[in-house]
């Protein structure tokens, strides 16, 4: 028997959909279950707010990146570690890559899993026009797959006269959708925000007890019981939820087929206050193909572990410690020093500020990095680019061939004198394209996160230069 799964959607970002599915969450592990969280879209920092109250990471479900197979294959293997699955929706639920588009929705998502959706409505100045707000989500595509509607923003007293209201109306209409609770006005569920999104969890004195506080409350004011009944059914049909074989063959499959041939490949990953945003699966997929991730702090630690035949920079937030890692010059010597030495290096976004020669601080400051690339990095009054992309490679380089392809996600208000012009960046339905990435010999450094399932064989060539300069070594 599957497990439940569900996702908890609402109409429109800023929403709190993250809070009220944190809420949940915590709500449903204090009844003893054990919770996989998954978070549609390309975000990192609202995963983050997951594993504080699952105690695991949290699954990126986005089609832009994955096939439906790949989709599929990856959220069943994350789900099947769990007693129930909760999935957080992006944006508005119908919003998709472009303005008249729902590609890569929370909806083409809740789709291509076939899970019951949880719509959260806010309520709060409105009466019947809510209703109207529900039958509009209901009615806008054929199968909808919405099967519950959680009132947000409503007070006890009114909440009954709504629920009652709203179940009548649907009723009407030939609609067997329950509203399965509300979540009351109160402080508890609101969470502060900076330019990229909600401020990291560690930032947030006691967030744990903040989300353990909104899971009593949702204990008390939504109905668990027939949140896990709505799980148990996929959204088309209303049967029992199988969702069938995602392939025998797979992007993932190829890429933890391939490897190191069985040798173990030590690979640090830059894992603090700085540098924090990564994508679960990508170091999964490193790990199944013989990899062993060392953290290490670039703000915190003298140099790098020993050992190490591969270097990792995720994103984050690094003009925040600019100060901190700009003092460290032991680790930035040591890091120069060994990728100028041919030591294979992802970098990417923050990890690429901090390689830089020079970075402009949260401050306004202006702090010597790394020095791997002698370029500048400053902030700007509005985000540079933002958005999906599609890379495609220039050049020939060491972890993608020329004219291969890799996808990825930009979002960010710094720039660089040096951008790189290793890949040719263009935009979903090419409207936009432009240059970056530095791709040469052993690095792969630029201001896009990417996915490495949409090309297995990129994590593979890292793996394999990894190797190579383990045997050099």
């Amino acid at each position: 028997m599957e497990s439940p799964r569900f996702m908890i959607a609402a109409l429109a970002s800023g929403s709190g959909k993250t809070v009220i599915s944190a809420g949940i969450m915590s709500a449903l592990a204090g009844r003893g279950l054990k919770v996989a969280a998954c978070k549609c879209g390309p975000d990192y920092i609202d995963p983050m707010y997951h594993r504080e109250v699952t105690g695991m990471a949290s699954e990126n479900l986005d089609l832009f990146f994955l096939d439906k197979d790949v989709l599929k294959k990856l959220f069943l293997r994350h789900a099947g570690q769990a007693d129930v699955a909760v999935i957080e929706g992006v944006m508005g639920y119908y919003d998709g890559m472009a303005l008249d588009s729902d590609r890569a929705s929370s909806y083409a998502v809740a789709r291509a899993l076939d899970v019951p959706v949880i719509l959260t409505v806010p309520c709060k100045g409105m009466a019947l026009s809510a209703f109207s707000v529900i039958l509009g989500a209901l009615t806008f595509r054929k199968e909808s797959n919405i099967r519950g509607i959680l009132l947000n923003r409503v007070s006890k007293m009114l909440y009954p006269q709504m629920k009652q209201m709203i179940e009548h109306e649907l009723s009407e209409r030939g609609y067997s959708v329950p509203v399965v609770g509300y979540v009351p006005e109160d402080d508890v569920f609101r969470l502060k925000s900076r330019h990229l999104g909600l401020v990291l969890p560690r930032e947030v004195p006691l967030i744990r007890r903040q989300f353990e506080e909104a899971g009593k409350m949702l204990e008390e004011t939504a109905d668990l019981d027939l949140l896990l009944e709505i799980g148990k059914h996929t959204g088309r049909t209303g049967s029992r939820g199988k969702m069938g074989d995602a392939g025998t063959e797979s992007q993932a499959d190829a890429g933890s087929r391939q490897g190191s041939g069985g040798r173990t490949v030590r690979i640090a990953l830059a894992r603090d206050e700085a540098f924090c945003f990564y994508y679960k699966d990508n170091l999964e997929l490193l790990e199944d193909s013989g990899c062993e991730l060392v953290p290490f702090s670039p703000l915190h630690d003298e140099k790098l572990p020993e050992g190490i035949s591969g270097l990792i920079l995720g994103g984050g937030y690094p003009e925040l410690y600019a100060g901190g890692l700009s003092q460290n010059e032991s680790m930035r010597r040591d890091i120069r020093h060994m990728v100028e030495e041919g030591l294979p290096c992802l970098a990417e976004c923050g990890g690429f500020m901090y390689l830089h020669k020079e970075m402009e601080g949260a401050d306004g400051n202006r702090y010597p990095m790394a020095d791997v690339i002698h370029g500048k990095v400053s902030r700007t009054p509005r985000l540079v680019r933002f958005g999906y992309i599609e890379l495609s490679a220039r050049e020939e380089g060491g972890f993608l061939q020329a004219g291969e392809t890799i996808r990825g996600h930009e979002f960010h208000y710094f720039d660089s004198t040096d951008n790189g012009t290793g890949c040719m960046a263009v935009k979903p339905g090419r409207q936009r394209s432009w240059e970056c990435m530095h791709t040469e010999g052993n690095l792969f450094a630029g201001f896009p996160h990417v996915h490495y399932h949409s090309n297995p064989s990129f994590a593979h060539r890292f793996v394999c230069c990894c190797t190579e300069w383990t045997r050099k070594g």
